[in-house]
């Protein structure tokens, strides 16, 4: 069922984003405490994963780990065409499934941008798509009510043929506008985003101290979208809105836990790909994707941990939905509508 518009005591809309309509009163007042309290009880949201390495079908991290060369990769957006990419389908999945919120590489590693950008042409408008698929997805979870949460590479740039951040003062000072650019890009052009979910933290910490003014990204996600949460994995700062983890959420005491640890009241989210190895579709997975039964086993377990367990689908190269994780989440829907969801445990 599509949203519709809320409105104030005095009877006007009063801007709530849809996705937050059960906290209006709240995000009148405080609108990161209303975004906060929204995602402490999401408990399941559905990521796609989708971009140039969906067409090598091997990895997402295709561009490096096959050994791709700059110029053969940034031909590939000539064959980038996600004619079956459909918004409409993910959000009904996404409904059907019980997820509250979709998230989706708004940057990858690679440098290849899905919506529009004027800080370079290495994205889906200047592809063959010639597809703003940020800007679809944008406008379906605002008219469902879920919310719309980025992910952004700001700790690799392949790109630039070097790994992690550029090692030069002044290139690094460059390379930070660059992300600030486009992350008010993000937060200006598409209307309510849920979260920024930031990746590579590893090439942003040296030694402990992390080099890229990770505050300063903060500030200004928050500056210009007041309700965007905030989430650099196990956490940069300690101060992020809540922590993100791939794959398992690291045991009580472990290292790999980072600021999660000094700050358990936060939201733990727990990334499991339904594809085994890979976010990206992987051909070799074909038959082995993980099924419902292990998906409620690890909803609750997550939740019990303070956690939101947020499922990972590959797209196919064309864009569509894999068949097998659709029958999977539609049998994990149907279970969270016969039993509920599972009570999280606050840490």
């Amino acid at each position: 069922m599509a949203a519709s518009i809320n409105y104030n005591a005095e009877g006007r809309p009063d801007g709530t984003p849809t996705y937050l309509f059960d906290h209006a009163e709240l995000y009148q007042h405080n609108p990161l405490q209303a975004a906060r309290a929204w995602f402490d009880t999401a408990q399941l949201g559905l990521a796609v994963h989708f971009g140039l390495f969906s067409l090598l079908g091997t990895h997402q991290d295709a561009r490096r780990q096959d050994n791709w060369s700059h110029d053969d990769y940034n031909r590939l957006p000539q064959c980038f065409h996600c004619q079956n990419f459909a918004g409409d389908a993910i959000i009904e999945l996404a409904i059907a499934s019980g997820a509250r919120y979709i998230t989706m590489p708004a940057r990858w590693r690679d440098g290849f941008c899905l919506f529009a950008s004027s800080r370079g042409d290495f994205n889906s408008v200047n592809a063959s798509a010639n597809r703003d698929l940020v800007g679809e997805m944008a406008s379906w979870c605002e008219y469902h009510g879920l919310g719309l949460c980025l992910e952004y590479s700001c700790g690799h740039d392949w790109q630039r043929q070097a790994p992690g951040l550029p090692a030069d003062g002044q290139d690094l000072a460059e390379y930070k506008e660059y992300v600030c650019a486009q992350l008010h890009e993000l937060l200006t052009q598409y209307g309510p985003v849920a979260a920024i979910r930031l990746d590579g933290l590893d090439e942003v910490l040296t030694d402990g101290q992390e080099r890229l003014g990770c505050q300063d990204l903060y500030d200004l996600i928050h500056s210009l979208q007041p309700a965007c949460l905030v989430s650099f994995e196990r956490g940069a700062l300690g101060n992020e809105d809540f922590f993100h983890f791939d794959a398992a959420i690291p045991a009580d005491g472990d290292a790999a836990l980072g600021f999660a640890s000094r700050y358990p009241g936060k939201t733990r989210e727990l990334r499991l790909s339904l594809t085994p190895g890979s976010l990206g579709y992987q051909a070799t997975q074909a038959g082995k994707h993980r099924r419902s039964p292990e998906l409620w086993d690890q909803l609750a377990r997550t939740a019990a941990r303070n956690g939101n367990l947020l499922l990972n689908t590959a797209l196919l190269p064309d864009g569509s939905l894999d068949l097998e994780d659709i029958q999977t989440l539609l049998e994990l829907g149907q279970t969270i509508e016969k039993n509920g969801f599972p009570k999280k445990h606050f840490l």
